[in-house]
């Protein structure tokens, strides 16, 4: 059986400013350093084995939610740009209000994964296939148990490249996590099947 666990970073300081996150370099709040600490009891209760593969974004707020798994699983982690959040080019660090002044939403039919959503942002199709390529090469080497740190958007990608989804369907495909969250996937090792478990647990979280 070769399970997935990802997790997304809990609290960090651009969601309480009410700033775009995107690729600006936030950090995990008082209780976004608390809840990565039972991330990791949460991910060893899941049943992930000592020693398993963990990547991460490089960004700050996803290394710090990294370093008490990788205690825990007794690793050292990966820390991959390509895991990042999609970029928002000049909207990143802005306020929401300013971004979403700026922000041109995708149309409801018609070309959607190359859609320039202005501000130098990264198009969906961009976005998806850097993930994937990444996804890829963690996954080539067939470890029993890996771990990824990223974040909610990139989530998606994630958890659509390992059902094996084409980049097509991410025109309207998408798995709604919040932060701090783990989801769990599986394949068995008879027929190959990849399953979803479990999607956006967050029962390990402070009230």
């Amino acid at each position: 059986m070769r399970q997935l666990y990802v997790v997304t970073h809990p609290e960090a300081t651009h969601h309480v400013d009410g700033l775009v996150g995107g690729w600006f370099d936030s950090a995990l709040t008082t209780r976004g350093r608390q809840d990565a600490a039972r991330i990791a009891d949460a991910v060893k209760s899941y049943g992930c084995a000592d020693g398993a593969v963990l990547v991460a974004s490089d960004l700050t707020r996803c290394r710090e939610t990294a370093a008490p798994v990788a205690a825990g699983l007794g690793v050292k982690a990966r820390f991959l740009p390509a895991l990042r959040e999609k970029s928002y080019g000049e909207g990143e660090g802005r306020p929401d209000a300013w971004f979403r002044e700026r922000f041109t939403p995708p149309p409801a039919v018609g070309e959607r994964l190359g859609h320039d959503e202005g501000m130098g942002a990264e198009t969906m199709e961009n976005f998806a296939r850097r993930v994937y390529t990444c996804m890829g090469e963690v996954l080539a080497a067939r470890q029993p148990d890996t771990v990824v740190v990223t974040h909610g958007g990139t989530a998606t990608m994630v958890v659509a490249h390992w059902l094996r989804l084409p980049i097509d369907a991410l025109e309207y495909a998408r798995f709604r996590v919040t932060p701090g969250s783990i989801s769990v996937l599986q394949e068995d090792d008879y027929f190959h099947n990849r399953t979803l478990v479990s999607m956006n647990e967050t029962r390990h979280l402070a009230d």
